[in-house]
């Protein structure tokens, strides 16, 4: 029911995917779904903190996490994320993201566990951002973490863009200027 509610929101938002699209989705009665969940926004929050926990190995697995460089390391996690801008828009957007995006204000479980889930991401990757500092230097009000949010806003705003012309294209170029802006935060214009 979790990977049918990410399939689903993502393709057309919280508000429009109902119970029984996830259940059917799912190939689970409605009597199984209100056995694991009390409500759509029960399932909505395990599914936010079950997206943390899909994410996670992108901090573990892709080979840029094996580089010695810190800034190497952040720029290769900005091309794996680039690398993921293709297909269908409903494919390589953020559950999290789509979801909060309409439930913020209606909803305090699941804006609290989309803000949980952004933060995880922020947080993981916070260290890499501190070792790039720490290595080339920063402007003084650079933080790691701000840098983080920042990458994960424009992200975020990438997919925004997407939707609009539900194309990858337009999220491509964003992502492409978000690399060019942290090599020129930290004086690599033309590091790779």
């Amino acid at each position: 029911m979790i990977a049918a509610a990410h399939s689903m929101v993502r393709k057309q938002g919280y508000a429009a995917t109902t119970v029984d699209q996830i259940c059917a989705a799912a190939g689970v009665t409605k009597g199984a779904f209100f056995h694991h969940f009390a409500s759509k926004e029960a399932l909505a929050v395990a599914a936010a903190e079950a997206w943390t926990e899909r994410a996670r190995p992108m901090f573990e697995m892709p080979p840029h996490t094996q580089l010695g460089d810190p800034l190497a390391r952040l720029l290769g996690h900005i091309d794996f994320r680039f690398a993921m801008l293709d297909g269908p828009v409903e494919e390589f957007t953020c559950f999290v993201g789509t979801m909060v995006q309409e439930a913020f204000a209606t909803s305090e479980p699941i804006r609290a566990a989309c803000e949980a889930s952004i933060a995880a991401y922020c947080e993981a990757l916070a260290p890499d951002i501190e070792a790039t500092m720490a290595r080339y230097g920063a402007p003084e009000d650079v933080t790691a973490l701000g840098l983080a949010q920042h990458i994960q806003a424009v992200l975020q705003g990438s997919f925004i863009l997407a939707k609009t012309t539900n194309d990858p294209a337009i999220a491509r170029e964003s992502v492409t200027h978000l690399k060019r802006y942290v090599r020129m935060l930290f004086d690599q214009r033309g590091a790779p």
